[in-house]
């Protein structure tokens, strides 16, 4: 026994010690990709020195003799920090994520290759600038210098993750830039699923009903809209929904995760400073790293400092000392979806104006790890990409003998947003700003401007011009054969609503409706918001004069407006109304609920129980109230619309038909329905957090989950690279934190504000910015969480131009010099 014992003790000391050994050699391994921020390096590709300073929080601050060399070194410290985020986005982009994944990202390649975003951005190179054109070539040069430096000093493969997959890196091109931009805009764009969306809906549910689930917003509902199946009367009525790719790693988030962002301004008369103020925070889906990347590039037109994305030589939302400028999704209808009827005579021919003609036709392999190529074959007609049945629901609503194709403003081969991104970043003053602006085409965006006097905002980016007698007014598919239905161009950059200096001096924009024009000029029928813009709104007017302080505090408001307002409705027939229950049964438990509703103010505070009973509530509300109705289609249906309940409950229009279930022979009322979606939220809520309701905490269910798209799943890795955050706020609050909205954890934060920014040009320096997690992209580096704590509290770091600051208390200093000729 004794012998055994000790051989036992052996084998457990040896596999100590192995597994200690394995462990350093990992830590070793991955450790040699830190980059030393305190580095000289000779480089090819500059014309002098370029330093690259960088602050307490990692923001680097680049400063070089000619604008070239600045931005070589911005490329040169976005691979530093970010290389794998940056060669993941371009594969991405390219279709190209099954060379490394296999067959798990065959439908995500297949889908973004029928786009053909990258040949798209190759095309769109010769439309550049010259500027632009500079600035492309020398930041893909800084961008290859660090892959060069990481080569010749076997500094890891660049970042820990390539030593998991392919460590072949391809040299850093001016497209991969351009094309990113396009993948932004395919993550921002939610029309195609709205049309499509809509069109399911209208084949199970009269115009009336249509229009209660999926209303104008805001405004009367549109009787005019014809019913799909008028348009299509041999459209299969498929209701099942074929869900897109729940993979982390694909872009495809669904249209609850559309762009969404705050942005607003105030003019030196609304300023206790008496200067200008402009405050935005744009919202992506969270992930570890963050999409962005703060920088400061010291350019011949003036220092900027703000928010960029690593693989753009631009900063998207920032300052200069004389400009600000934010950007949100501006929802402006730039995808229009046609049904093509094929030639039944030659299925490579579909029918236009003009008679039948060939599709324009390219073979493209998808090459596959571990498994054999996959050849598809990419279709082109007049109006656009041609996308199979397979994607976006598209089956449900292409009836036999026919084909969907996609028009959108993003499959421009002539696209200068890159360009008009850099005119802006130039730019001097809030007019410069827009005229510079006119060169950007997709994704549409409300762009917030201030200089030292003046506020404006204007929508940029390509206004499709529809015809007044299109069928559907862009809401449904449509048949892409009749001329009237095809898009006519773009509208002239003059007729992008534009607000420059108002007269209550208050600017802002929460993807609300901006303009209320007929169509076709209407820009939309579908917005981000109608619930945040109605909190802001209060908060702006509530004050006659606002800080940096007063703007800050809008930012991080949690009062859901939503609650605020459905809550009287719902609950007001439920409210004091029970007869006395014991404790342990359902009907104390609804009590305990109700009471603590009635004395709630609408805050989604993390720490407090309500939110979290709300939300639930709500939820289930809503399920019950389209289940019976919709079936398999109410899974599209994934988050609280706030219209349709309040449609519902004050029975606009008949809309509380809803309330009775169909299929039951007893006449159901809105109150029955109330109580019983409540006891079905309760229920869940004990069998997931316990029946404490006083001790339940939203933060619990509201963590803000930026997780690495890669590695977040990998069990014991993702301790260490992903980042949760207990959050406050929620779906429709102006600390915005969208839930996920099905699944185990449906409350789960997993979009919202990445970058917050406050400018105040009464004192520029004292403007403030913050990441949610850090600047760098490497696990084991101080930098890749350091900012998140301070992000979930709403604090921010300093966003100063001063270059005495900035080296006074540097983490590191890079200095590049150039290589001999």
């Amino acid at each position: 026994m004794a012998t055994t014992f000790r051989w036992l003790l052996r084998a457990f000391l040896a596999l100590l010690v192995l597994g200690f050994l394995a462990g350093s050699g990992v830590y070793y391994l991955a450790s040699r990709s830190l980059p030393d921020y305190n580095a000289t390096r000779t480089v090819a590709g500059i014309t002098a020195p370029v330093e690259i300073v960088r602050d307490t929080a990692d923001v680097p601050h680049i400063f070089g003799q000619t604008d070239g060399d600045v931005f070589f070194g911005l490329g040169y410290a976005h691979a530093q920090d970010r290389l794998w985020q940056m060669m993941m986005m371009r594969r991405t982009a390219q279709g190209r994520l099954s060379e490394i994944f296999g067959e798990r990202t065959v439908r995500i390649d297949e889908l973004l290759r029928r786009f053909d975003l990258y040949a798209l951005a190759n095309a769109s190179l010769d439309v550049q600038d010259a500027e632009t054109r500079v600035a492309l070539d020398a930041y893909a040069k800084g961008v290859n210098a660090w892959i060069a430096t990481v080569n010749s000093e076997a500094l890891g493969r660049g970042a820990p993750e390539f030593f998991l997959f392919s460590n072949a890196i391809a040299p850093w091109q001016a497209a991969d830039s351009l094309v990113i931009i396009k993948l932004m805009a395919l993550q921002l764009s939610a029309h195609l699923e709205e049309e499509v969306l809509r069109a399911r809906t209208s084949l199970i549910l009269p115009d009336s009903r249509v229009m209660d689930i999926l209303p104008d917003a805001p405004g009367p509902a549109i009787a005019a809209l014809p019913r799909y199946a008028a348009l299509f009367p041999t459209v299969p009525r498929r209701y099942a929904s074929v869900p897109m790719s729940g993979d982390p790693l694909s872009p495809f988030h669904g249209r609850a995760f559309a762009g969404a962002s705050n942005a607003w301004a105030a003019a030196p008369a609304r300023s206790a400073a008496g200067s200008t103020l402009l405050a935005n925070d744009p919202h992506l889906g969270f992930t570890a790293p963050a999409i962005w990347y703060l920088a400061r590039l010291e350019l011949s037109s003036g220092a900027v400092i703000g928010g960029t994305i690593p693989g753009m030589p631009v900063v998207l939302t920032g300052r200069s000392a004389k400009l600000g400028w934010g950007i949100t999704s501006s929802y402006l209808d730039d995808q229009d979806v046609y049904i093509e009827k094929l030639n039944p005579e030659n299925l490579n021919e579909y029918l236009t104006p003009e008679g039948f003609k060939p599709f324009r036709t390219r073979s493209s392999i998808i090459d596959v790890k571990d498994a054999p190529p996959v050849t598809i074959q990419l279709k082109w007609t007049e109006n656009g990409a041609v996308l199979p049945g397979t994607h976006y629901n598209l089956a449900a609503v292409t009836p036999a003998g026919h084909v969907a194709s996609v028009a959108w403003t993003a499959l421009s081969p002539n696209d200068t947003s890159m360009s008009g991104a850099m005119g802006l970043m130039r730019s001097g003053s809030v007019p410069e700003a827009i005229a510079a602006a006119e060169a950007y085409i997709a994704p549409s965006q409300n762009l917030t401007l201030v200089d030292q006097s003046g506020i404006a905002m204007k929508t940029i980016g390509a206004f499709p011009r529809r015809a007044a007698r299109h069928q559907s007014q862009g809401r449904m598919p449509t048949p892409g054969w009749l001329p009237e239905n095809r898009w006519q161009g773009v509208l002239p950059y003059s007729s992008n609503p534009e607000f420059i200096s108002p007269d209550g001096g208050i600017l802002g924009n929460t993807n609300n409706k901006v303009i209320d024009r007929p169509f076709p000029l209407h820009m939309s029928y579908s917005w981000g918001d109608t619930q945040r813009i109605q909190r802001w709104r209060r908060l702006m007017q509530t004050r006659e004069v606002h800080t940096r302080q007063s703007f800050i505090e809008a930012q991080l408001d949690t009062v859901s407006f939503t609650a605020r307002s459905l809550l009287p409705l719902v609950a007001a027939d439920l409210w004091y109304t029970g007869d006395a229950a014991p404790d342990g049964t359902p009907e104390r438990l609804r009590q305990r609920a109700l009471d603590l509703m009635a004395n709630w103010n609408g805050e989604m505070n993390e720490h407090l129980p309500e939110p979290l009973i709300f939300a639930a509530w709500m939820r289930a509300l809503q399920d019950r109230l389209i289940r019976d109705e919709l079936g398999p289609l109410a899974e599209d249906y994934t988050h609280l619309e706030p219209l349709f309940i309040e449609r519902v409950f004050r029975n606009t229009d008949g809309a509380a038909t809803w309330c009775d279930v169909l299929q039951s022979a007893a006449q159901e009322t809105c109150t029955d329905i109330a109580r019983q979606s409540l006891d079905d939220a309760l229920l869940w809520i004990a069998e997931t957090y316990g029946t404490q309701l006083e001790s339940l905490r939203w933060g619990d269910a509201h963590q803000a989950t930026h997780d690495h798209p890669v590695l977040g799943g990998v069990p014991v890795l993702s301790w260490f690279v992903n980042i949760r955050q207990s959050t406050s706020g929620g779906d429709n609050t102006l600390l915005r934190g969208r839930t996920k909205g099905s699944g185990p954890d449906p409350f789960q934060n997993v979009h919202g504000a990445g970058y917050r920014g406050v400018y105040d040009f009464a004192d520029p320096d004292s403007s403030v910015f913050i990441l949610s997690t850090g600047q760098s992209g490497h696990p084991l580096s101080r930098h890749y969480d350091d900012l998140g704590e301070l992000w979930r509290r709403g604090e921010y770091i300093p966003m100063s131009l001063d270059a005495d600051l900035a080296r006074a208390a540097a983490v590191g200093v890079t200095v590049l010099n150039p290589a001999p000729r």
